[in-house]
Parts: structure tokens; C-alpha cells; sequence
């Protein structure tokens, strides 16, 4: 039987402006239950406003692939590049307005292994496959809840990851980070080890 979460994000979180969607993620616990609680605490996300945005998968308008994306907020958008890796998205807005917030980054706190410093290396460390493509992150299986007493989050702005084919969209600082975190996934391995250090201190 599932536990409930009394910090489950309602769905009004999720239709608020994606910027703001994405910079409020941060802090907060990604929780994949499948018979095993599996929690980590997110560290980086990436905003994606299409269609006029040239990064965003719904550019070029609905397909079977992206679909979720124009359908209404609070589902996990879940796609797979270079035919290996899953990545686990976030709609926002309302129906038909296709945004969606990457989640980049988590820290491990709950059964996950080390690697979770990247799109594709949480979504295996969690088992997210596109099996969970279009789930309802109000429900029972995958959802985004808040704690209390958690680190405070210091955000950084930042460039996108791998859209250097998006034009002048590429330029756009609309990825976030926690800057005390030693799992974002574009720091060096020296930066990794220091940070991570420090989080085994605090034991959070």
C-alpha cells in the first residue's frame, strides 16, 4: 500500500509560469513509489516554453512523441535520447500551452544509488522508462512532494544543456541549480567530490 505524502504538490503548482515552476522545483523530492520508495532531492531543472521555443520538443507543434506536453499540468512527460536514456519532464501551464521543466539533477536520499548527477543517469538510478510517460504526478506512483526542514536552495542561473541548434534560444538562462549541491550535473570531478563531502557532513 502506498504511503501518503501530506507534502504532495497539488496541481496548482504545476500551472504556474514555467520559469517560476522551474526555479520552485528545486528543494523539493522526486518520488517514484513501485512497491519501493525511491526519493531524491532535486538540484537542476531546465525550462522548455514551446512552441516558440526551438529547444522545446513541441516546436514544430503535438506529435505522438510529444503530446503529453500540450495536455493538461502535472504529468511526467518521460522521453528517450540517443536511444538509451530516459528523461523525466514536468508539464506546466494548461492544456494546450506545451511547456514542460527537465528535471536534471537529484540527490540521492532514498534507495537510489550515487548517479544522479544528470537527466538519463536519475532516470535509470529511479527506474523511470517511458512506461511513465503521461502519469499523473497527483497520484500514487510518481509524484513531487515538499519537506520541512531541508536545506535552504541557492539558485543559480544558467544556459541550457545541448541545444546549441536552437538559435538564439540557446542563449536563454533558463536552467537552475542549487549551487551548494555536488549532484548538478556540469561540475567538474574535483567540484563533485568537494560538494558531496560537504553534504555527508550535514546528513541531510
Amino acid at each position: 500500500m502506498n504511503r501518503k505524502s501530506p507534502g504532495k504538490l497539488p496541481r496548482q503548482f504545476y500551472e504556474q509560469p514555467t520559469l517560476k515552476v522551474a526555479q520552485a522545483l528545486l528543494g523539493k523530492y522526486l518520488v517514484l513509489d513501485d512497491g519501493l520508495r525511491h526519493v531524491g532531492r532535486i538540484v537542476e531543472t531546465e525550462a522548455y516554453q514551446g512552441p516558440q521555443d526551438q529547444a522545446a520538443h513541441s516546436a514544430r507543434g503535438a506529435t505522438e512523441r510529444n503530446k503529453v506536453m500540450f495536455g493538461a499540468a502535472g504529468h511526467a512527460y518521460v522521453y528517450l535520447i540517443y536511444g538509451i536514456w530516459n528523461c523525466v519532464n514536468v508539464v506546466t501551464r494548461i492544456e494546450g500551452i506545451p511547456h514542460a521543466v527537465l528535471i536534471r539533477a537529484v540527490e540521492p536520499v532514498e534507495n537510489l544509488d550515487n548517479k544522479c548527477h544528470g537527466p538519463g543517469l536519475l532516470c535509470k538510478a529511479y527506474g523511470i522508462d517511458r512506461q511513465l510517460n503521461g502519469t499523473d504526478l497527483c497520484g500514487d506512483r510518481l509524484w513531487i512532494e515538499e519537506r520541512t526542514n531541508t536545506r535552504r536552495v541557492k539558485i543559480k542561473r544558467a544556459t541550457r544543456i545541448g541545444i546549441d541548434y536552437a538559435g538564439d534560444w540557446k542563449h536563454k538562462l533558463w536552467r537552475f541549480y542549487d549551487i551548494n549541491s555536488g549532484y548538478v550535473s556540469t561540475l567538474t570531478a574535483s567540484q563533485r567530490k568537494r560538494l558531496q563531502s560537504m553534504r555527508d557532513v550535514l546528513r541531510l
